[in-house]
């Protein structure tokens, strides 16, 4: 069984920075890969961004290329997405997820399961 907790979000300005942390707990293979993905009100999943047990990672969307930087401490069993330069259209609830893979998926991602999200608010 795999459990997912996000956290670290929050309430910034266009141009801050916001550092997200992806608890994860279950087997080295369960956890093997890990997205990030976010999800606007009323809108359909944005996936942003994966890192597998390789530490290869993929972005998935090209607004946050430049921007967003996802790295992992093994150790720690947690996954970090690194936010810089935010912007309002980054606003939205974020969640970490796990497929059934073994490498980050090429295109559109097939998440098993996923946190609770942790809210991000970027506004003026």
């Amino acid at each position: 069984q795999v459990q997912l907790v996000e956290s670290g979000g929050g309430s910034v300005h266009p141009g801050q920075s916001l550092t997200l942390s992806c608890l994860t707990s279950g087997s080295a293979l369960d956890t093997s890969v890990i997205y990030w993905f976010r999800q606007h009100p009323g809108e359909p999943r944005e996936d942003v961004l994966c890192v597998d047990d390789e530490d290869h990672k993929r972005y998935y969307t090209e607004s946050v290329k430049g921007r967003f930087t996802i790295s992992r401490d093994k150790s720690k069993n947690t996954v970090y997405l690194q936010m810089n330069s935010l912007k309002p259209e980054d606003t939205g609830v974020y969640y970490c997820a796990t497929d059934l893979l073994t490498y980050c998926a090429l295109y559109y991602p097939k998440y098993t399961n996923w946190g609770q999200g942790t809210q991000v608010t970027v506004s003026s």
